[in-house]
């Protein structure tokens, strides 16, 4: 039993960390970007991204299946209905309005579900970034 349990620490200790994923903002330039990813690396889960000024927000969802069709978006009590075309890697991309109810709804709580057929795609923004979507919403208005 003890072995068993000495062991047990060991992998622990020897298990690579899991990756921290985080929301990043980038406004630098033209577009207007929002990730969420692993810092410094290609790992993505999501992205957000505009033409500043343009009110548009292009989202990708990225991983799982490529969704294609029409998408229904919800946040808090409202929803929209659009277009969904398949993102690079599966997954997911979508537009919204950044002055559209969901995306106002999206930016008060960080959570947005994006279902297309019989699929569904969480998008959520911790509190901690939530000040990083509201500068993206922001940045993208015209």
């Amino acid at each position: 039993m003890i072995a068993f349990v000495i062991a047990a620490a060991l992998t622990a200790q020897n298990a690579a960390p899991e990756p921290v994923w985080t929301w990043a903002l980038y406004a630098d330039a033209a577009p207007v970007v929002l990730a969420n990813e692993v810092t410094d690396t290609p790992n993505l889960r999501a992205t957000l991204e505009c033409d500043p000024g343009s009110s548009i927000a292009r989202v990708t969802l990225y991983g799982g299946t490529a969704l294609v069709g029409m998408a229904r978006v919800t946040a808090g009590e409202a929803s929209a209905v659009t277009e969904a075309a398949a993102a690079r890697g599966g997954g997911v991309k979508l537009a919204l309005r950044t002055d559209h109810p969901v995306f106002a709804a999206f930016a008060v709580d960080g959570r947005m579900s994006v279902v297309v057929g019989d699929q569904r795609r969480p998008v959520e923004v911790p509190s901690a970034h939530l000040a990083k979507l509201r500068r993206f919403a922001e940045l993208c208005s015209g």
